[in-house]
């Protein structure tokens, strides 16, 4: 390729950080402190959250058509534990919007999925090796 080309881009990159939008902020800051997430406040209008190498951010900001589009897939090393850990928190019953699937088998591996109290939709699961 050329001496334009990014094809090396990839290379020095450390993480991606994805950026969810929160209807009620205070209200999805408790939720995802209640998930485990640990925050990091960057400011009024704004968090960082993280477990071990998985950051996202949190904004103060609200646009339904974007919120009731965006997905995240978290990766987990073991999906019916993380799935169980979830049900045991009882989040499902204290945030009336949060909703939980049950455990899809894929043929690339499996999942469930995650709407958090704004509508972001959480798809965490695993991939079959090989």
């Amino acid at each position: 390729m050329g001496s334009n080309s990014l094809e090396s881009f990839p290379a020095g990159c450390t993480r991606i950080r994805p950026f969810l939008g929160a209807a009620d902020f205070e209200l999805s800051r408790l939720f995802y402190r209640e998930l485990g997430f640990v925050e990091r406040t960057i400011s009024d209008q704004m968090s960082a959250f993280h477990s071990q190498s998985v950051w996202f951010y949190l904004q103060r900001y609200y646009v339904k058509d974007w919120v009731d589009n965006t997905m995240v897939f978290l990766e987990v090393d073991d999906v019916a534990r993380r799935r169980s850990e979830i049900v045991a928190l009882g989040i499902v019953d204290r945030f009336p919007s949060v909703r939980l699937s049950e455990i899809q088998e894929n043929d690339w591996g499996r999942e469930f999925f995650l709407h958090d109290p704004s509508g972001n939709l959480w798809h965490i699961g695993s991939f079959k090796v090989g």
